[in-house]
């Protein structure tokens, strides 16, 4: 087997590391390792294609981690947008501070009270936050 066939090998099972394990760890190994393998077209000196993959592991880390995470953050997880703020609900099961349903735009919301408040069933509510995929209504 030829030394940038190995790299490459390596390189697709961190990818398969970061499909299974979605932590945006394993895919700047990924990437250094693709490099290393371009690199190691040009020479075959362990040290060089060592230092490499060291230098683009830490490169990656440092500017493409943190943008991946950014962009991976909590509203594009869970496609709630900033559209539900504001806007009034429908109460389709008695909110508490632990639980109750709302009813927007034909859909189904869990819902809380931040003042710990019971709102009955059948009343109308303003949306004031969202966390995850629970609405805070008032």
């Amino acid at each position: 087997m030829v030394l940038w066939e190995f790299i490459v090998i390596c390189g697709i099972a961190f990818v398969i590391l970061e499909l299974f394990i979605p932590s945006m760890f394993f895919l700047n190994f990924a990437l250094a390792a693709f490099i290393t393998a371009a690199v190691s077209a040009f020479t075959v000196k362990t040290s060089i294609l060592v230092s490499v993959f060291f230098i683009f592991s830490f490169l990656s880390f440092i500017f493409l981690r943190p943008l991946l995470l950014k962009r991976n953050s909590k509203e594009t997880e869970t496609g709630v947008s900033d559209k539900y703020i504001g806007q009034k609900a429908r109460v389709i099961e008695d909110i508490n501070a632990d639980n109750g349903a709302i009813s927007i735009y034909d859909e189904r919301w869990n819902a809380r009270t931040e003042d710990g408040s019971v709102i009955p069933a059948g009343s109308e509510v303003i949306i004031v936050r969202n966390d995850s995929l629970i609405m805070y209504v008032k």
